[in-house]
């Protein structure tokens, strides 16, 4: 991808919209992750993002954004960060996945859109995003309902483990909470098991 004055930077966040896609364990069948660093595995194969905050973005910021602008893998409705919940399985053609972090933004997102404001501001808004694992293999349609088939029992949402991994890296009581919820993405769960034994560790 081209960016600035003739930059170049190696990333599969430039997606385009198909009809359907096979979805597998490691993720849409023709999709690729450039950093393995920060995306794709098991516990991070799909990127969701909902549909609710492009007007939002555009709005703040004064401009359109591109297709996929995220790199999300599905852009969805009525599942905003504060509604969905660590651990929750849904069913999306016949595909079933299970949400397991939010999404942790990365630099390449500023230089998609040519906003270097935009990786900060979704960090503090939690507009973030979140990834899932596939429990199920199968096809997905682009007009697919995703089904919410499990609730997790715990009701931690995105929205709050945001909160906590963003901005209150002391707050014990919520990191306990977090880590209660088995599903967790051990990309998550081993940051978050260094904070709570810095933090409990005796003077």
């Amino acid at each position: 991808m081209k960016y600035g004055e003739n930059k170049e930077v190696v990333t599969a966040i430039c997606k385009e919209t198909v009809e359907e896609a096979y979805l597998e364990k490691q993720g849409f069948i023709g999709d690729d992750v450039a950093d393995l660093r920060f995306h794709g595995g098991p516990d991070r194969a799909v990127c969701v993002y909902s549909y609710e905050h492009y007007s939002f973005w555009e709005k703040e910021f004064g401009s359109s954004l591109p297709s996929a602008a995220f790199g999300e893998n599905l852009l969805v409705e009525n599942m905003l960060e504060q509604d969905v919940y660590i651990g929750d399985v849904f069913q999306i053609g016949e595909a079933v996945i299970q949400i397991t972090q939010g999404r942790v933004p990365c630099h390449i997102i500023n230089k998609r859109t040519s906003n270097e404001a935009l990786l900060k501001r979704m960090v503090e808004t939690g507009y973030t995003g979140y990834l899932c694992r596939v429990i199920k293999e199968g096809m997905v349609r682009n007009d697919s309902e995703i089904i919410l088939i499990e609730p997790h029992p715990k009701q931690i949402s995105i929205d709050f483990a945001n909160q906590v991994f963003f901005h209150r890296p002391k707050d014990i009581e919520g990191i306990q909470k977090i880590l209660e919820v088995a599903e967790l993405a051990e990309e998550w769960q081993k940051p978050l098991l260094k904070r709570l034994e810095n933090l409990t560790k005796p003077v």
